[in-house]
């Protein structure tokens, strides 16, 4: 089984350290264009104008917090069904990001509504959605640390984790399914992207940095957890020595 390969911490790390020079670079590459076509080069919008160049740091950021969150509800199925020990790494390292993405569109959701519709909020389906989500990262997080029992938090988290999956599709389609103020999809979509290519390559140029920064910091969280674990492990041995 493939999982099995990387249930070793050491051949996990000796990845991670072979993986991370190339996602830094290619994050940083990534977001540079991004913003640079995005700011810059694409043109303003013939109704929003220059507001609709915080979609190009909305639009992703909405994108990664269903996607970090999807990755979470994986993580978690695969440490309940095959106790893979790095599961629930990946999904507590996940969390955290997961949480700051989709604070973030909330955010720049608000900056873009007040122009827009005259308000920073209103709760309707998609927005109200979403702020769930922001509320089931943070619920994942305070249910991993409230055991004193490690192994039982994370089996909690990894629950609450499947459970809260059910709102992604509502998040994803709820602009078809109810009457909101929030515009529907326009790149991910049946018939292909309704947006205009200098506007639709900036977008997906910034997805693509988004999801490689996401990489990285979940690589750099994991190995973090696993280096600190094996000083715990080393400090044990050192006490029980002496």
């Amino acid at each position: 089984m493939i999982l099995d390969r990387f249930a070793n911490p050491a051949r996990f790390l000796r990845l991670a350290n072979a993986i991370l020079p190339w996602c830094v670079g290619a994050t940083t590459i990534m977001l540079a264009a991004g913003l640079y076509l995005g700011l810059f080069v694409a043109p303003p919008d013939y109704q929003q104008g220059d507001s609709v160049r915080i979609m190009y740091v909305h639009v992703p950021a909405a994108w990664m917090a269903m996607f970090v969150y999807t990755n979470i509800a994986i993580a978690s199925a695969v440490s309940l069904i095959w106790r893979h020990p790095l599961a629930d790494l990946a999904a507590n390292a996940s969390a955290p990001i997961g949480a700051a993405f989709t604070f973030l569109a909330l955010v720049t959701g608000s900056l873009w509504g007040k122009p827009m519709w005259g308000t920073w909020w209103v709760w309707d389906a998609r927005l109200t959605s979403v702020l769930i989500l922001f509320f089931l990262y943070l619920g994942h997080m305070a249910i991993t640390s409230a055991f004193d029992n490690p192994a039982r938090g994370a089996k909690a988290a990894a629950v609450l984790a499947l459970v809260g999956f059910v709102n992604v599709p509502i998040i994803k389609f709820s602009v078809d399914w109810w009457n909101t103020l929030h515009q529907p999809a326009s790149v991910f979509r049946m018939g292909g992207p309704s947006i205009h290519p200098d506007m639709l390559w900036p977008l997906l140029a910034m997805g693509l940095g988004y999801t490689l920064f996401y990489v990285v910091l979940l690589l750099l969280r994991i190995k973090s957890e696993l280096i600190g674990a094996r000083l715990r492990a080393l400090d044990s041995l050192r006490q029980d020595a002496a």
